[in-house]
């Protein structure tokens, strides 16, 4: 479905200001109050998606990914080459795109669409497509995933998410897609626009509990009925594909529904942090799909699905307090008070000492609990570890790096604000994403 008038006008503001037009005329700070107001007005009852999928690459099977072949009979946390290089890239893309574009990204609580733009020329999703379906993928590798994520949450945490939220969807369809659900929708994801799309699992709700969604999918012939609320699901007002948990009458499933569909809404979902992610809430008020949308070909698992979001969540909180502990360090080094740098307190050296010990403890049970979901080894222990660890220590981190700038680190001049209201998110954050 296209557009509603709400949706051209915010495109056409968004050309106007990326233009000297509003300048010449001297109505840019006019411009800017309109579109604020227009993004901030619900656009429920439609989303934006006007993307036809069709199944193009009929498959016989589905494609799956292995496990990289290499075993270490030493414990050994070096990296291959390849994903040194990957690294490199996407740790200059970080530090030179997403840093400096972290502030404004927050304030208008939306990635711009430039960033994504240049974020695709990564190549991150064709890192999740099967060669035989036209990507570049020849192994599975939730160790590669888990440290893109880091990297990119190193630059900005919000702006992360909505990179990675389209990539988790295509790795979750390729480690579980039917064959008629690759052929159909993950094929698009290794062409030259990939689909904007996303994961929603959690529901505005007390405590919620993402193994007993309160949305459900009721079977009706061939066709299931969702009807529920998804909360803080990223990108939301531009995704032309989802991927919806809900309750069925044998258990907890994953649907796949296209964007636009009858009965789907969308609003905005104002939250405290990683607002660049663009998150919303997302209305199913009764969204028929085909049977064949439920995700999976007889071997999905869905607190698998719930756990490697999990450990993207604590792989993004991990290189979100890195670069706290980076940024307070030299500020610590170079801050002086009553005549020598306020790291020659104790108080001050201790607390930086203590987050950099918390560091390490997350990232090591986080790799942990993802070295075994790579093995194909069971892992769910070692991810509720990570989980809990995580969203304790990083929310730690965050008030303690605002700590040991005082007053300054309060204030929208510093980053340690916006980090510190990021991290946050890791103590209540389950979906949206998938490594």
């Amino acid at each position: 479905m296209a557009r509603d008038a709400m949706g051209y006008a915010l495109s056409a503001l968004n050309h106007l200001a990326g233009s000297g037009v509003l300048d010449r005329l001297g109505v840019r700070r006019t411009a800017e109050n309109i579109s604020y107001y227009l993004s901030r007005s619900s656009f429920s009852a439609i989303s934006t998606s006007a993307r036809q999928f069709r199944n193009l690459n009929p498959l016989k099977r589905p494609q799956r990914l292995q496990a990289p072949g290499e075993t270490r009979d030493l414990f050994d946390l070096n990296i291959t080459d390849e994903q040194r290089m990957i690294r490199e890239s996407v740790q200059e893309f970080a530090r030179e795109v997403l840093r400096e574009r972290g502030e404004p990204a927050d304030t208008e609580q939306s990635i711009a669409p430039g960033t994504l733009e240049q974020a695709s020329e990564l190549g991150l999703t064709l890192f999740a497509v099967p060669e035989a379906l036209g990507g570049a993928a020849t192994e599975r590798s939730p160790v590669t995933s888990m440290l893109v994520a880091e990297d990119l949450a190193h630059g900005d945490m919000g702006q992360a998410i909505a990179i990675l939220a389209p990539v988790s969807v295509a790795n979750a369809l390729t480690q579980w897609g039917s064959a008629h659900q690759q052929g159909t929708y993950l094929v698009e994801f290794a062409g030259d626009h990939p689909p904007v799309a996303t994961i929603a699992v959690s529901e505005p709700a007390p405590l919620f509990d993402p193994l007993r969604p309160a949305c459900t999918a009721s079977r009706r012939g061939d066709h299931y009925v969702l009807k529920g609320t998804k909360s803080l699901v990223p990108l939301a007002a531009q995704a032309e594909l989802f991927l919806v948990a809900a309750m069925t009458e044998d258990g907890p499933g994953v649907f796949i529904v296209e964007g636009g569909s009858q009965g789907l809404g969308v609003e905005a979902d104002f939250a405290m942090g990683v607002r660049a992610g663009g998150q919303g809430r997302v209305t199913l008020d009764g969204v028929t799909v085909p049977v064949a949308n439920r995700l999976g070909a007889g071997d999905f698992d869905y607190r698998a699905f719930v756990d490697l979001g999990t450990l993207a969540w604590c792989s993004l909180a991990i290189g979100t307090s890195q670069a706290m502990l980076d940024y307070v360090i030299p500020y610590a080094n170079e801050r002086t008070a009553f005549g020598e740098p306020i790291s020659h307190r104790q108080g001050v050296a201790f607390l930086i000492s203590d987050m950099a010990i918390e560091l390490d403890a997350m990232r090591m049970l986080t790799w942990r609990a993802v070295c075994r979901a790579e093995q194909g080894l069971p892992f769910r222990r070692e991810a509720h570890l990570a989980r809990t660890l995580v969203k304790d220590k990083a929310m730690g981190i965050g008030t303690n790096g605002v700590q040991v700038l005082g007053g300054h680190g309060y204030t929208h001049e510093y980053p340690v604000e916006r980090w510190y209201r990021d991290l946050r998110a890791t103590g209540i954050a389950f979906g949206g994403l998938h490594l």
